[in-house]
């Protein structure tokens, strides 16, 4: 019976340690894959859609210093960059929620770019 409640016990601190890490894998998208939690499928997951996110800001970021300086330029800037940030929140939140939900718009390509 004890043996019982110490397996639940240790699952449960396992699976709060991968909510974490997942977490984690938001603001540092390479902190889980130096940890143990790299092989679970639920911290790959997340660290796949945030290292989207940051290649997404990369990209805008590059975007920006090439393409001419302007007002209209300067709005869908700051516009993506609202966007990312929302898909920034949406993914923390999916984490603690311990749900493996597609961010909207970009979501789906995070397989396809990410294979580890």
């Amino acid at each position: 019976m004890e043996e019982k409640i110490e397996e639940k016990v240790e699952e449960s601190k396992s699976e709060e340690e991968n909510v974490g890490m997942a977490v984690v894998a938001y603001f540092l998208f390479f902190v889980p894959l130096l940890t143990d939690s790299k092989d679970d499928p639920f911290v790959k997951f997340h660290v796949k859609q945030s290292l989207l996110i940051f290649c997404s800001g990369v990209a805008l970021n590059v975007l920006w210093f090439v393409l001419p300086i302007s007002r209209f330029f300067w709005f869908i800037y700051q516009l993506a960059y609202v966007g990312l940030l929302v898909l920034f929140v949406i993914g923390v939140m999916n984490a603690i929620n311990k749900q493996e939900k597609e961010l909207p718009y970009i979501g789906k390509y995070a397989d396809k770019f990410f294979k580890f």
